[in-house]
């Protein structure tokens, strides 16, 4: 797949996220949640088929193969997990009253987070030092442009000039964090070229 192709796969998944946020709040209903979620986990699919993509084997992936499927196994058991996991959740939330149990099922998608996140530092482990240096350039590019997306809409959002769901903004800081990483280890690999 070519970077266009990421890059709209991206879009679309931002699209569809969007979306979501905007029926959930306009349409606050059991259909209007069920839309919503639909629209989230199709987000949340096109962004692991970009992120995927992303680290498919390529000229500026240098891993092993075993090393790649072993990731790749980990890292897509991880993501079904926390979609059942969010699906879970949302679905059992809107049943449970008891405040220590809401807590628990509120927390339910985290796990599943934790092991991709665990997934991908074992990679970075397995590989050589030169796929470690464009992971690590990456995830810095990733940390930084979305901090600084954050920071400008915090500072938006105080002077009122924008007005989102806090809950919904932070849930959205880890998969664009995913985005905007594999977005930039395309353009930082193609420097060691």
């Amino acid at each position: 797949m070519k970077a266009a192709s990421r890059c709209v796969l991206v879009v679309l998944a931002g699209v569809a996220g969007l979306a979501a946020v905007q029926i959930r709040q306009a349409w606050p209903s059991p259909l209007g949640n069920t839309v919503s979620g639909l629209l989230i986990a199709v987000s949340g699919v096109l962004i692991a088929l970009a992120v995927a993509d992303g680290i498919r084997p390529r000229a500026e992936d240098c891993a092993p193969l075993a090393v790649r499927q072993r990731y790749m196994r980990r890292f897509f058991a991880a993501m079904g997990g926390y979609l059942l996991a969010v699906f879970a959740s949302v679905w059992m939330l809107r049943y449970v009253e008891s405040l220590p149990l809401r807590v628990l099922l509120a927390l339910l998608p985290v796990p599943p987070v934790a092991l991709v996140i665990g997934a991908m530092v074992r990679y970075v482990r397995e590989v050589d030092e030169m796929q470690q240096r464009i992971e690590l350039q990456a995830v810095s590019i990733a940390t930084a442009l979305v901090s600084l997306l954050y920071l400008t809409g915090g500072f938006l959002q105080s002077a009122k000039v924008i007005d989102l769901r806090a809950s919904t903004v932070m849930l959205m800081v880890f998969p664009l964090v995913c985005a905007v990483y594999g977005l930039a280890k395309f353009v930082v690999a193609r420097r060691y070229r």
